[in-house]
């Protein structure tokens, strides 16, 4: 058995003679792949250098070609509006705000108590002086009144007799003393009551619009409870305050411009009437009370509003639209249009020059410049966005742009 299994092992044993063969194509493909790979690597890589130096090249162009463009290019001037500066007087304003204040305004009353009996008018109605609003119960006062009269009568029939009787001496002149004190005394109870009765028919002590009513029929009222009130309109005071060192350049009977935003495209008129002749220590301003005429009844007590005394104007001002000017953090500036150097034909070429200047007052669309211009320079008025120190300019003699007419509140 043994004999048998060495035999079997020797016999699967192969010698290297005895080995199978490869054939030959498959021995010779790999030296021949080997130079073709390399081929094809050397061809790619010429290939991809080439299409990088020719992108390179083409850059390289391109950004020598637009160096060469910016820096033969001449922009052609620019198309701006201009103005002349010129002197004008620059009115002058001293500004403070206030509130409206009521000429005559009360809140109606009453003096004595009782029920309310009778309301004649109605929230928010016009009142003519001594017109009767409301009347309270006076039906016991005017018995009293009745009863009141019935003595007088009676102690001016005593008094008349006993007047008689004192004449002939059978009446002496105390008694005649005592019924006329009688009489009187009748007269002035008569006249207390008719003023309770009057006191309870609560008139208007002016003319003006009532407010809202706070009372309703049958209510008992006590003396002093609310009513309603009732404004003047026709005529308001403006309380507003000024810094003291205005105080010289103010006087009373001078006029005042009067603004309120609930009316922003009205001014009213007002004029002085008192001057506080003493400073606020808190504040260090100065008071002033302004009379303002309102036919139309438009403004209303308690109403914020902005006050302007007019003050003489300034002569021989530099003024400028509003637009002319570039307002920065840096500081307020405009372009001053000056000849400088010459064109291809020989043309003196216009140039716009970025000029520092200091601002003063601004109303409507022009505005005060108070140094850096000289009245006579041409400035431009719109397109400066489009504009540097030095930009050549054309004008083209259009008028600058105005404010509109009617801006929105928004």
């Amino acid at each position: 058995m043994d004999g048998d299994r060495s035999v079997s092992a020797e016999s699967d044993v192969l010698t290297p003679q005895q080995a199978p063969r490869e054939p030959r194509a498959l021995r010779r493909r790999p030296v021949e792949a080997r130079p073709r790979t390399l081929l094809w690597l050397v061809i790619m890589t010429i290939l991809i250098a080439l299409v990088l130096g020719s992108l390179y090249a083409f850059n390289r162009f391109r950004q020598q070609a637009i160096a060469n463009f910016f820096a033969h290019y001449k922009p052609p001037p620019a198309a701006v509006s201009a103005v002349v500066a010129r002197l004008q007087s620059v009115p002058r304003y001293a500004a403070g705000i206030g509130s409206l204040k009521a000429v005559h305004q009360v809140m109606v009353t009453p003096e004595l108590g009782g029920r309310v009996t009778k309301i004649l008018f109605h929230s928010g109605a016009a009142a003519k002086a001594g017109e009767l609003l409301v009347q309270l119960d006076d039906a016991p006062d005017r018995a009293d009144l009745e009863n009141y009269k019935a003595q007088a009568r009676l102690a001016a029939i005593t008094l008349e007799r006993s007047s008689r009787l004192v004449g002939r001496g059978f009446t002496p002149r105390q008694t005649v003393d005592q019924d006329r004190a009688a009489l009187a005394e009748a007269e002035a109870e008569i006249q207390k009551t008719e003023a309770i009765i009057a006191e309870k028919a609560i008139r208007a002590p002016f003319s003006g619009k009532l407010g809202i009513r706070q009372i309703n029929l049958g209510q008992y009222l006590s003396p002093g409870t609310p009513i309603v009130t009732l404004t003047d309109l026709r005529t308001l005071y403006v309380d507003f305050t000024l810094p003291s060192r205005m105080r010289p350049e103010i006087a009373v009977a001078e006029r005042v411009d009067v603004t309120a935003d609930a009316f922003p495209r009205r001014v009213f008129h007002a004029v002085i009437t008192a001057i506080e002749p003493q400073v606020s220590p808190e504040t260090r301003t100065l008071e002033v009370e302004a009379r303002i005429s309102n036919p139309g009844g438009l403004l209303l007590p308690g109403l914020f509003v902005n006050a302007a005394v007019v003050l003489p104007p300034r002569p021989d001002t530099v003024v400028l639209p509003q637009t002319a000017v570039t307002y920065t953090l840096y500081g307020d500036s405009v372009y001053v249009i000056r000849r400088s150097g010459s064109d291809r034909d020989g043309k003196r070429v216009r140039r716009a020059f970025r000029t520092p200047v200091k601002t003063g007052r601004e109303w409507g669309n022009e505005v005060a410049i108070l140094s850096g211009l000289k009245a006579g320079e041409e400035v431009v008025a719109a397109g400066q966005i489009k504009l540097h120190n030095g930009a050549a300019v054309t004008v083209t003699g259009a008028p600058p742009p105005q404010p509109p007419a009617h801006p929105s509140l928004h």
